[in-house]
């Protein structure tokens, strides 16, 4: 089957399932144009959230579904590949997070979104890496913070705020594949472009970066900027959006080797299979739903 007999029976299933699609910003170019949706996790989870639709197809890894079933208790969340993961959430579990926790019993807990509902429900708050920063700045008389799972968000909320935390070694291998050598490369390639990275990125690079930002900070930062020529340091899926939406300019991946294998999981195919079989679903239990909507939603309300 062809793409365009793909797509149109895809179509035809979501109106019988009353389905709404939404795909990462770090999807397949193919898989974010028959989305209703695209963008960053958590904004993602909060759209499908307002739809009337009785079915979520979410195309991106797995922590993502299960915050769009906690934020959608009464929508069925399917995901193309049950088996796309996040190696980053995976370096911390809720048993381990509780064991820090007990070595530092006064200490807040601050978890990025990119874990597990498990460990989300051993958490205070949560973050985005579009708000930890404001998140930071609002737990001023909060005197300890154990910041998870990712050292290198960490490391540079702690730079722009002064803020010491207590952190985990937990990383995002695909940008870390981003290395400082790569960007200077890019540069001297397109003199006159803007470097903008992704917070994930380690020291080194965010150093030779002219804006550090989240996935959607960096459309947004691509429709706003006067620059031509934008050199990109994050996973390569969204550069298929910032050319779409921003024709008249030129983008450049820091480097083709910072592409995510879980991310490229789905397929047109797989999210035809989903609707015809209504698999794979993700649904939470209760009781980690409940606490892990808490940490969510007290992120919420104090921005």
């Amino acid at each position: 089957m062809n793409d365009s007999k793909l797509i149109e029976k895809i179509n035809e299933l979501k109106k019988q399932r009353n389905a709404v699609i939404i795909a990462h910003n770090y999807q397949r170019d193919e898989v974010q144009d028959i989305a209703d949706f695209t963008g960053d996790s958590l904004g993602l989870s909060r759209k499908a959230a307002e739809t009337d639709a009785d079915v979520i197809v979410f195309c991106g890894v797995h922590f993502m579904a299960e915050t769009a079933s906690i934020l959608s208790p009464g929508k069925t969340v399917l995901m193309p590949d049950i088996n796309a993961g996040c190696p980053m959430a995976d370096m911390i579990t809720a048993d381990q997070l509780r064991s820090l926790k007990k070595e530092h019993p006064e200490a807040h807990v601050l978890s990025y979104v990119n874990t597990s509902v498990e460990v989300k429900a051993e958490t205070d708050i949560c973050c985005t890496s579009s708000n930890a920063l404001k998140i930071v700045e609002k737990l001023k008389d909060v005197e300890d913070i154990i910041f998870v799972p990712d050292k290198y968000l960490a490391n540079y909320v702690s730079t722009k705020t002064g803020r010491r935390f207590i952190t985990w070694n937990g990383y995002c291998p695909t940008h870390v594949k981003i290395q400082a050598s790569d960007i200077l490369r890019q540069k001297e390639l397109h003199p006159g472009a803007k470097v903008i990275v992704h917070p994930e990125c380690t020291p080194p690079v965010l150093e030779l970066a002219d804006a550090v930002l989240s996935t959607e900070g960096i459309c947004r930062y691509a429709e706003e900027s006067s620059a031509k020529e934008i050199i990109v340091g994050t996973e390569t899926g969204v550069l298929h959006r910032l050319k779409k939406e921003n024709p008249g300019k030129s983008f450049f991946p820091a480097t083709e080797h910072a592409t995510c294998p879980n991310m490229k999981l789905t397929t047109l195919e797989k999210v035809l299979w989903s609707l015809e079989k209504m698999q794979f679903e993700v649904r939470v239990p209760e009781a980690v739903s409940v606490k892990a909507l808490n940490a969510v939603n007290r992120m919420v309300e104090i921005l």
